[in-house]
């Protein structure tokens, strides 16, 4: 049990540490070439947009969690007009 916890936990850290390295991977639609072939016809791949990359599932987990976590801590602004007296 404590072996199969301890791969898990190896392999969750290796998966941050590749999202962390190299955050893009090849698209999976047009397999990293950018352009899909339909009957005779060449378009851009619509996933990918012809960039031929996607971003990787969990490095799009970790940019909400930062967004989400930026804007709980940011400082609150008041419109009042400070007065020496408060």
């Amino acid at each position: 049990m404590a072996l199969a916890s301890l791969l898990i936990l190896l392999t969750a850290a290796g998966y941050a540490v590749l999202c962390a390295v190299k955050p893009f991977a090849p698209c999976r639609k047009c397999s990293g070439i950018g352009v899909r072939t339909r009957r005779r016809t060449v378009t851009l791949c619509r996933r990918c947009h012809g960039t031929r990359a996607r971003l990787r599932i969990g490095r799009r987990l970790l940019n909400n969690s930062r967004s989400i976590h930026a804007a709980g801590t940011r400082p609150q602004t008041t419109d009042r007009k400070a007065t020496p007296w408060q």
